[in-house]
């Protein structure tokens, strides 16, 4: 099969034929039809996540269709399409595990990173671990929704009931959660990069209630602020914009040095927390809720072979929405 495959950190992936996987024991390959590109396969690219297994097939929002299975996995039919996200395997049997936090088990693999993923033409999962997709979505508009989505979910979530929330990084994450909120009745607010009139005009689009600059203030006290750019520096200014009780999310699973800040932005009772990775509980939860909102992903497609464009355009910040490498019209080896 054809690949794009990232050999060493901080070099160019390439396009190299690899052999196709084999199912084993409760695995199941798949047909990749697409696979989104997250801030997360940018971060392992680049050298900044520094615990890839290398040579590895980079890609964690992969929507497939079963080709194959191994041993005992019958959880999906020949031809079904589900979805595969980060988290691509837990140990089962921890504190963490056993406790509804398998997001944080030590031993967990991960798909792009541990494991093989979807900047590919076939790909190799754990049944246990796939996503059953809403039918709502087409391959392309599904992809986004296993990570950029997922996380945004478990984002909003760690905000509680906060009823005004600010997005700092209106991005693939970002432009999907702001519909979430939305629907959920709150106020959001939209913090872009300087100038990115495109960035703001989306978020104006898809219904909040003001878009800005990262380094402006927000026309309302926020009751939390999730932060999904890698900006360390964008912690103190959430800090400052959000009411006494209120929380920061760090949404990331890399952030740049966070800048020292006085106690005072901290003080009357503010927290700033981090989620990390997902639980298979987020995903269910999730795909139920995007159909019902209806979330609407913004994509920007590019071919298999032209992943490191996709990768190059998302670290230059000219994407709106998500880029998802489109597989689906490529002939089958």
């Amino acid at each position: 099969m054809r690949a794009m495959v990232l050999e060493q950190p901080s070099q160019a992936l390439r396009l190299l034929d690899v052999p196709r996987p084999e199912p084993g024991p409760g695995q199941v390959v798949l047909r990749v039809r697409a696979c989104a590109v997250c801030r997360t396969d940018l971060h392992v690219a680049d050298g900044e996540l520094t615990d890839p297994r290398v040579p590895l097939i980079l890609g964690h929002e992969i929507v497939g269709v079963v080709v194959a299975a191994g041993a005992g996995a019958t959880r999906f039919a020949m031809g079904t399409r589900v979805g595969v996200p980060w988290l691509g395997w837990t140990c089962g049997v921890c504190g963490y595990c056993t406790s509804g936090r398998e997001n944080l088990c030590d031993r967990a693999r991960f798909t792009g990173y541990h494991l093989d993923g979807g900047f590919a033409e076939y790909a190799l999962a754990d049944e246990r671990y796939c996503f059953a997709l809403p039918a709502d979505f087409d391959d392309l508009h599904a992809a986004p929704l296993l990570c950029a989505g997922l996380i945004g979910y478990r984002a909003l979530t760690a905000a509680g009931d906060a009823a005004r929330i600010g997005l700092y990084g209106f991005g693939a994450a970002a432009h999907i959660i702001a519909q979430v909120a939305r629907h959920q009745g709150r106020d959001v607010f939209a913090f872009t990069r300087s100038g990115d009139a495109d960035a703001q005009a989306l978020a104006i689009s898809l219904g909040v209630q003001w878009a800005g600059s990262s380094d402006e203030t927000p026309p309302a006290m926020l009751d939390a602020a999730l932060i999904f750019a890698p900006v360390g520096a964008l912690i103190p200014r959430a800090l400052r914009a959000v009411a006494k009780g209120g929380t920061v999310v760090c949404a990331g699973i890399h952030m740049s040095q966070i800048p020292a800040f006085p106690y005072d932005l901290l003080w009357g009772e503010r927290t700033v927390r981090s989620v990390a990775n997902l639980t298979r509980a987020d995903g269910e939860a999730f795909l139920a809720l995007a159909p019902q909102v209806p979330v609407r992903t913004e994509v920007r497609a590019y071919a298999l072979e032209d992943a490191n464009a996709a990768l190059s355009d998302l670290r230059g910040g000219s994407l709106r929405g998500a880029a998802v490498l489109d597989l689906a019209s490529d002939p089958a080896p």
